[in-house]
């Protein structure tokens, strides 16, 4: 499974770690998902709580995520804000934060994943892509290439972490209740 959660979490962090740091995560969350209570045992100060959601493992991977790779927020523009920080002031954005403010949740993916297809076409931009189980926030997603998204996917059910494209799940979801009206 070690060899997995490096691949994963290289993919996800599209360059914005350090291969020695995903060593240690896939490590440790290899080793919290084989014996969560020997891992607790060995790491008093973990905050994990039974009640959780997610598997240990999980939670120490999405845990150990920097905020360049895993994006928090409860709404869409707090998202986007988090994800243009991000990458800094030298790549231009056509969206802002601003303008998804009033957006509905659907046009606001939408929007979002239209500006980040335009970002780093030799890889063929990004992906929003929801990952795991948001604890604290309403929205949790990493940007994965779009060369890299089957893959990421793939790994994704093989370690048993939630992900899927952001905006195309919500689109079927919405068209999914859209037929259950009928």
């Amino acid at each position: 499974m070690k060899e997995q959660l490096i691949e994963l979490i290289t993919l996800i962090s599209s360059g914005c770690m350090r291969d020695e740091e995903i060593a240690r995560i896939a490590d440790e969350a290899a080793q919290a998902y084989a014996d969560p209570q020997a891992f607790l045992a060995a790491n008093p100060d973990v905050n994990y709580g039974d009640d959780f959601p997610i598997p240990l493992g999980e939670w120490v991977v999405v845990g150990s995520l920097p905020d360049t790779v895993l994006f928090l927020g409860d709404s869409p523009s707090e998202l986007f804000q988090q994800i243009r920080d991000s990458f800094g002031p030298g790549v231009p954005f056509v969206l802002t934060a601003k303008q998804l403010a009033k957006a509905d949740l659907l046009s606001a993916l939408r929007r979002m994943q239209v500006q980040m297809s335009a970002l780093y076409p030799e890889k063929g931009g990004y992906v929003l892509v929801d990952f795991s189980e948001p604890l604290d926030d309403e929205l949790q997603m990493v940007l994965v290439y779009t060369a890299d998204l089957p893959r990421v996917l793939e790994l994704a059910v093989e370690v048993g972490i939630y992900a899927a494209p952001a905006y195309e799940s919500l689109l079927a979801a919405a068209e999914d209740e859209g037929e259950d009206a009928e």
